[in-house]
């Protein structure tokens, strides 16, 4: 991933869109002051404002693995990325997340390449995620794609606008996805989808949905362009500036820390008591199906009690390119008398989703499936300051919440896990970072697991990423396989 290659390259970028590009007062006196000058700022903001500069692992270029990484993500700059740098604490998964979003945007596919970075725009301005908008919009330019769709999804083609339903229901509420959605977009009378097409622009909607995820859980900065020890404002696309603080993605810190007095010390002994009690009770007696049925149905309900913001419609018009703003998040629990709960065990990724991706879009399938096994298996055998722990039922107990609360059940788990070894803060962080990212903020971030490594916590955002990921994937696909049937 990648925003501009060069200072000339933006200068010629914002002069060919300057009535799209809309930046606040401040900024926009000193681009007309400064007009053939470069604004600049001193570096040491680092990547994310959720996480100090100094807790980001140092990549030498002369490292082996750092050149492949870099040749893998084709970085102009002879560096990654702000997404890619906080990733590099997890540098299996970093290699497998490169890979696969080369593969979307640089090789074979049915969508032309500026279509794929005009989908992704689509995709990120859902969740309001100004970072990866303009690192589309960045792309979709340098690729010959017309400006004038940058005002909105209305100038774009029509095979494009008729995308537009699927994206915003795929972003908030995937359950809703039914095969007469599918039918509408390959049956269209003009301007329809091919099923491969339809395929690849699923994959990249979800990866941009799911995308914008990670970015807002790590408080990711707005990418920065270097040149002689300092660096280059990025443009603003979609109504924001880079330096708005209402973008979500960056400037100011909170300085509130969260309301709690436990000692953060305490929390980590307590939550490896529980998993040790767990793992007992497991070995001791298992539930009845009955009692993990009703389990679920309590943890989904409940998942609707922890929503500490509200759900409001954007205060600017920040997103041109989603068509209905007020249509946000609602929780499955609200719609359980409309739609059924979604068994696992009659659809999921391993013996459904991967074959039918791989089949019209070869390769990816088994890109993602790496992609999905990496960040679920992804483990140091550490919490906090303690060695060999095995952290396998933390970690499914936090990628089945997600799934839970987009209604999706495995009927072998015990969802009274999930009430033991998540407590509030992080009930609340989850729900945010994956329904409303945009609402995601540092005192959350702060607020749980207080006495873990900020690369744990990143671990936990590639869960939640990835498990958003397949869980929209999991609608999707099983509606096209009852199309198809």
């Amino acid at each position: 991933m990648r925003l501009a290659t060069a200072v000339d390259t933006i200068k010629e970028a914002s002069l060919s869109v300057n009535n799209l590009l809309k930046i606040c007062s401040q900024c926009n006196r000193l681009c007309m002051e400064g007009l053939g000058k470069n604004i600049r700022r001193a570096l040491g903001d680092g990547p994310s404002c959720f996480i100090p500069e100094k807790e980001i692992p140092h990549l030498a270029k002369e490292d082996e693995q750092t050149r492949a990484l870099l040749h893998v993500a084709i970085a102009p700059l002879g560096r990654l990325d702000n997404v890619a740098l906080v990733m590099t604490s997890h540098p299996q998964f970093l290699e497998s997340f490169l890979k696969t979003q080369y593969h979307l945007h640089h090789l074979d596919g049915p969508l032309p390449y500026h279509y794929r970075h005009y989908i992704g725009i689509m995709a990120a301005a859902m969740p309001r995620c100004t970072y990866l908008v303009n690192f589309n919009a960045d792309c979709f330019l340098q690729l010959g794609g017309d400006p004038k769709w940058l005002n909105g999804l209305e100038f774009a083609p029509q095979k494009l606008q008729n995308l537009g339903e699927l994206n915003k229901v795929l972003a908030h509420r995937p359950w809703l996805i039914t095969k007469q959605h599918i039918e509408q977009l390959l049956k269209a009378e003009e301007n329809s989808w091919s099923l491969a097409e339809l395929i690849q622009a699923i994959v990249l909607l979800t990866h941009y949905h799911s995308l914008a995820s990670f970015t807002f859980g790590c408080g990711i900065n707005p990418e920065t362009y270097s040149e002689n020890g300092h660096t280059f404002l990025s443009p603003a696309v979609s109504n924001y500036c880079v330096c708005d603080i209402a973008n979500g993605n960056g400037g100011l810190e909170e300085t509130t820390t969260s309301h709690t007095t436990s000692d953060p010390l305490c929390e980590v002994e307590v939550l490896m008591k529980k998993m040790k009690r767990l793992q007992e009770c497991k070995e001791e007696e298992e539930a009845s199906q009955e009692e993990m049925a009703t389990r679920f149905e309590k943890e989904k309900t409940e998942s609707m009690l922890f929503t500490e913001y509200e759900e409001n419609l954007p205060t600017r018009n920040i997103s041109q390119h989603f068509e209905d703003a007020s249509y946000g998040y609602r929780g499955f629990a609200r719609c359980r008398e409309h739609v059924p709960t979604f068994r696992a065990q009659d659809f999921c990724w391993e013996d459904h989703g991967f074959s039918l991706v791989n089949r019209l879009y070869p390769d990816v399938g088994q890109l993602l499936d790496e992609t999905f096994q990496i960040a679920y298996s992804l483990t140091y055998n550490t919490m906090a300051m303690h060695n060999d722990v095995d952290t396998s039922m933390l970690r499914r107990a936090i990628w089945n919440y997600v799934h839970c609360m987009f209604g999706i059940r495995y009927d072998d788990y015990d969802y009274g896990e999930i009430n033991q070894l998540l407590d509030h803060n992080f009930k609340v962080y989850i729900k945010t970072v994956v329904c409303s990212p945009e609402n995601t903020t540092k005192r959350m971030y702060d607020g749980f697991w207080r006495q873990f490594k900020h690369s744990e916590k990143v671990h936990v955002n590639l869960l939640l990423m990835e498990a958003r990921m397949q869980a929209e994937l999991l609608y999707a696909l099983r509606a096209i396989t009852r199309y198809m049937t």
